[in-house]
């Protein structure tokens, strides 16, 4: 069985440049693409509202703001995966507040490997989160078209005088009759009685 290597978009939000040449080395060859490098938090904001990044890596502190409250941004409401990186002093401190975020945290100085292997981490974590993303437009889907079936037979209970078994049984059959998925079906009653 062969594997499906992804392509991962990288934000990189940093203002040392020791720093941004280290990570740019790491972040290079055909697994990520775009990388983006941005040195404030204004930037990065910006950045992110004209793509949504796979992974975004902030070196605090940065000169407009330290970047927490960014990172927590980054990983509330989507798919992205963050990374923080902070003074090795500071570490406990910000790793415990950031942990029931969602917001990976590493002590600088980070070693070339140890952030080859966080790179590897924040990319089956953002492969995970994608999963679930997956399986959370699913239900939602399935929940709507509960709902359209449901207001489709209430329609038909209301305007043709059908119990509701009739009204479930006639949705169905119109389906199956018509090749059509039972939310088309129900968009189609709605159509006509609704």
């Amino acid at each position: 069985m062969t594997l499906k290597r992804r392509i991962y978009s990288v934000l990189i939000v940093s203002a040392a440049k020791n720093v941004n040449s280290v990570l740019a080395s790491l972040v290079t060859g055909d697994r990520f693409e775009p990388v983006t490098m941005v040195d404030t938090v204004a930037r990065a904001q910006r950045r992110m509202v004209d793509r949504d990044y796979d992974l975004v890596i902030i070196n605090a502190p940065l000169p407009d703001d330290f970047g927490r409250k960014l990172a927590i941004d980054v990983c509330t409401d989507s798919g992205r995966v963050a990374l923080l990186i902070v003074r090795n002093d500071m570490y406990d401190e910000i790793s415990g507040a950031m942990t029931p975020h969602g917001v990976m945290v590493a002590r600088r100085p980070v070693e070339n490997m140890v952030m080859g292997n966080l790179l590897d981490v924040m990319c089956s974590v953002r492969e995970r989160l994608r999963g679930i993303q997956k399986k959370t437009m699913t239900l939602e889907e399935k929940m709507e078209e509960i709902r359209l079936v449901n207001r489709a037979k209430w329609a038909l209970i209301k305007s043709c005088s059908m119990t509701e078994d009739d009204a479930h049984r006639y949705i169905q059959k119109q389906a199956m009759d018509l090749c059509l998925s039972k939310k088309q079906t129900a968009e189609n009653i709605l159509s006509t009685y609704g």
